[in-house]
């Protein structure tokens, strides 16, 4: 059967969205301001600048006559899935986006979303991590998600407080040195 008469599946889409991460069933998408003007801004990026260019050169691609090993329009078809997948899953998670500023609880030394948390493990180590939205964590850069294992036992302690962390290895005490908060801009 010819080339031009396959129809092209999504298979390749549903596949990679299930890769993304997954909210909490009936929990909510709790994100930093700065986290949800993050998404929106790359969100309105792809819909005003990217898309409409690979639009422009699909159509291009496409007017050259044979698409069957048309190079540009098989990698434009592509890539316009790759941004309207992009585009999907934006659009679902700034809906059920629930913006929380940590700024309000400066000063405050009770673990809440948005904290900024110094703990010492059982071996000695110390570590900081700050508890962020699910989109926006970065482990790399000591930001983890507020549904992480680590965050879970966080949340809510106090400064001093010891908790209990359930690491593949088994239980173990973390105690809180430091819990801190971004202070309010000032305006």
């Amino acid at each position: 059967m010819s080339k031009a008469f396959t129809r092209e599946t999504d298979s390749d889409d549903e596949e990679q969205d299930s890769v993304l991460p997954d909210l909490p069933a009936g929990g909510k998408n709790y994100m930093t301001p700065k986290g949800y003007a993050a998404l929106r801004s790359e969100l309105l990026q792809l819909i005003d600048e990217e898309r409409p260019k690979v639009v422009e050169v699909v159509h291009w691609a496409a007017s050259n006559g044979d698409r069957s090993e048309n190079g540009d329009y098989i990698y434009g078809k592509k890539r316009l899935r790759e941004i309207d997948r992009r585009i999907r899953f934006l659009t679902q998670r700034l809906e059920l986006a629930e913006v929380v500023d940590p700024t309000v609880h400066h000063g405050h030394d009770q673990v809440f979303f948005g904290a900024t948390v110094t703990y010492v493990e059982e071996s000695g180590q110390e570590r900081t991590v700050t508890i962020m939205g699910i989109d926006e964590s970065d482990s790399a850069h000591g930001q983890v998600s507020w549904v992480s294992p680590i965050a879970r036992a966080l949340l809510k302690a106090r400064e001093g407080e010891v908790v209990k962390l359930v690491t593949p290895l088994g239980p173990q005490e973390i105690e809180i040195l430091r819990v801190s908060y971004p202070a309010p801009a000032q305006g």
